[in-house]
Parts: structure tokens; C-alpha cells; sequence
């Protein structure tokens, strides 16, 4: 399974809006996590496509969550960025080539596909059973508990 980077930027910046009290530009975001702010600024849009975030528009706008952490699954923001597509795609490679099983001795999928398909349910439901709440309390216990404030207090004050 490979994601795109586009997905670590945007789980990083759905951990750091937990602490958002108001919205949080995207330059600001960019800014915390040195990446490019035009890159970040599509994985927003498509974390707001996906109603993960909302864009406030205006001279104060930004980002914010739309729903409590505890209610965002890494799931929803890898499928935001990535795709809701499957990894595997079956291409009936069986049904080719010299040896080509028929179409009408095809009617389950082959072992490969099986074993794909189980794959990409497990890793899914793996993602869909983590939230960004859990991945703010990770990172808690990683760099302390006053993770939270000091990443609030980063956000709303000016830099530069």
C-alpha cells in the first residue's frame, strides 16, 4: 500500500487543528510544518471537500475541524486525500494468455485477488479504528501534555 505524501500533511494538520480555538490559515499550517504553502493548501481543500475541515473565508479565515477529533478516523483523511479506491485491481490476468481460463470458470475471485482484497479490508478497518484524537494523544505522550497549549499558542500568535 503506498499513500501519497499528501496524506501525512494532512493528518499533521488535522492533529494541530485540535487546537485551534479559531481558524488557522493555511500559510500558518504551512508554516508550522515547513512544507510548501501552496502544496498544504490542496490537501485542505480536499480535506474540505471531504467536510473534514471548514474554510472560513475573510481576513481572520482559515481552517477548523468540523467535528470533535475523537470523530475524524485516519481513514476519512487518507480516503480525502488518496481516494476511496481499493489498492488492488483485479484485471483477470487468468482469463489471458495461451492458457486463458474461461470467463464462465471465473465467476469467484482468483486466490490473488482474495488475499488482495482481505488485505486492503484489514488495513482499512485498521485506519477507521484510529482517530485523530488518538493520534493527538500519541504525540502527547511523545513530546508531553502540554502539547495541545503549545501548539494553541503557536497558532495564534503572530510570527514572522
Amino acid at each position: 500500500m503506498k499513500m501519497s505524501g499528501g496524506v501525512e500533511w494532512a493528518l499533521h494538520c488535522c492533529v494541530a487543528l485540535t487546537a485551534a480555538t479559531e481558524p488557522v490559515p493555511a500559510v500558518r499550517l504551512a508554516e508550522l510544518h515547513d512544507v510548501s504553502p501552496s502544496y498544504l493548501a490542496k490537501q485542505l481543500q480536499e480535506l474540505s471537500r471531504a467536510g473534514l475541515v471548514r474554510s472560513v473565508q475573510g481576513k481572520s479565515g482559515g481552517y477548523l475541524l468540523t467535528r470533535p477529533a475523537d470523530q475524524i478516523t485516519v481513514l476519512e483523511v487518507v480516503e480525502a486525500i488518496d481516494g476511496p479506491s481499493g489498492a488492488f485491481v483485479c484485471t483477470e490476468v487468468r482469463q489471458r494468455g495461451p492458457l486463458a481460463a474461461s470467463p464462465e470458470s471465473c465467476t469467484a475471485p482468483c486466490g490473488i485477488a482474495r488475499v488482495m482484497y482481505e488485505a486492503d479490508h484489514a488495513w482499512r478497518q485498521a485506519l477507521r479504528r484510529v482517530t485523530v484524537a488518538d493520534l493527538l494523544a500519541d504525540a502527547e505522550r511523545a513530546q508531553g501534555p502540554q502539547l495541545r497549549d503549545t501548539l494553541r499558542g503557536w497558532l495564534t500568535t503572530a510570527h514572522g
